[in-house]
């Protein structure tokens, strides 16, 4: 019984993508030498619309791994997808001196995306987007303005609840406006 309980968790847990960003060596000088201490940043999803990012540190590179991937599980957010393979709509995020653009993009396009951000939109689920990072590209700073980006994107039906309205109200205007006739007041 307990050798089924044991792959029961393991499936649990394999539901989980998760995606190394970076891992930083820092030095601790002391009387006989330097002792090194590792930090690891990740980020774990689902590929079905929630994701989340966790920093650890330890003596041991896969012990901090452990560490920042438990963070990172707790950290999970939901990111409402159009069609389940892109964003809703586009939008930007900042964290200190990193600025992030985040663009839906129509099908085909794949991820456009660097380092930190590739690793967040393949953890998510999202197919199909294109980004632009301005400023710092410290990995820590493009993590937290791409979350930051991601919190503020609504679904149709969430501004739909929100208005008071029906959701092909506000979908109808979005293909109006796509087709080059003007919205209505």
């Amino acid at each position: 019984m307990a050798r089924n309980d044991m792959r029961d968790r393991d499936r649990g847990e394999s539901e989980y993508f998760d995606k190394l960003v970076h891992i930083n060596r820092v030095a601790k000088v002391v009387k006989g030498g330097r002792r090194f201490g590792f930090s690891a940043l990740v980020v774990v999803g689902d590929q079905k619309g929630r994701v989340g990012y966790g920093h650890g540190k330890a003596r041991e590179v896969p012990e901090a791994i452990r560490k920042a991937t438990e963070s990172a599980k707790r950290t999970l957010v939901r990111v409402p997808l159009r069609e389940g393979r892109t964003l809703h709509h586009d939008c930007q995020g900042r964290h200190g001196a990193g600025k992030v653009v985040l663009r839906a993009a129509p099908p085909g396009t794949g991820i456009i995306a660097g380092g930190p951000m590739r690793a967040v939109f393949e953890c998510l689920g999202v197919q199909d987007v294109v980004t632009k990072s301005i400023g710092s590209s410290n990995p820590y700073n493009m993590i937290h303005a791409t979350f930051q980006a991601l919190q503020t994107q609504a679904s149709p039906r969430m501004i739909a609840s929100k208005r008071g309205k029906k959701v092909s109200d506000i979908v109808g205007r979005r293909r109006n406006e796509a087709a080059g006739e003007p919205a209505e007041a």
